[in-house]
């Protein structure tokens, strides 16, 4: 990753998205979905660090939520190859925010599609609070994550993947996103640069 442009943040015009960060999604990892390259555990507790450090300076804490339809049946979509299988119900609490970071949002985004910004009022809660940058984790980092960064550029918010704060279902997966795509359209970071650049060390 690129590291020849020194970060520099401005708390109060920045939000720290998190995407996906949910008991159902967690579960799956758990039950032997995979992940990687960073254990989820390990990427959300760099989500934690960095949303503590971020509020406390004043910054904006959003956590998006993907749903699969409010009776448990998946939403609406069209066909895929790798769709839901007919009959699938997901968990009541498949939506639930992970306890780690129940006490770390300032507000909750409910999704239906890979995009955060789409049928959502993510965008129009960033403009209210007069945010230009946001700063991106969670999993997938190459399926909600990307999908976000994608919708942000496109909507002209200057982003930094915070590259050990997201993981993915396969490492590769993850690199491809962090390499190929997130250059295009924003910068990736670690958390410790992101803290260095939030502290003005």
């Amino acid at each position: 990753m690129s590291t020849e442009e020194a970060l520099v943040i401005d708390p109060k015009t920045t939000a720290l998205v998190l995407v996906d960060l949910q008991r159902g999604v967690f579960e799956g990892m758990a039950g032997g979905a995979g992940v990687g390259p960073h254990s989820a555990g390990d990427a959300l507790a760099r989500a934690r660090r960095t949303a503590t450090a971020l509020r406390e300076r004043g910054g904006l804490v959003v956590l998006v939520r993907g749903s699969m339809g409010l009776s448990g049946v998946p939403f609406p979509a069209p066909r895929t190859d790798a769709g839901v299988p007919a009959g699938v119900r997901v968990p009541p609490h498949w939506a639930e925010i992970v306890p780690e970071l129940a006490d770390c949002a300032d507000h909750v985004v409910t999704k239906h599609q890979w995009g955060s910004f789409y049928g959502t009022d993510l965008e129009v809660l960033l403009r209210r609070n007069g945010i230009t940058t946001l700063l991106l984790g969670g999993v997938a980092t190459n399926l909600g994550v990307e999908s976000a960064a994608r919708e942000a550029y496109d909507r002209g918010f200057e982003q930094v993947l915070i590259e050990d704060a997201a993981t993915a279902f396969d490492a590769a997966a993850h690199q491809d996103t962090v390499s190929r795509v997130m250059p295009l359209i924003g910068r990736v970071r670690t958390t410790e640069q992101v803290l260095s650049a939030l502290t003005g060390g």
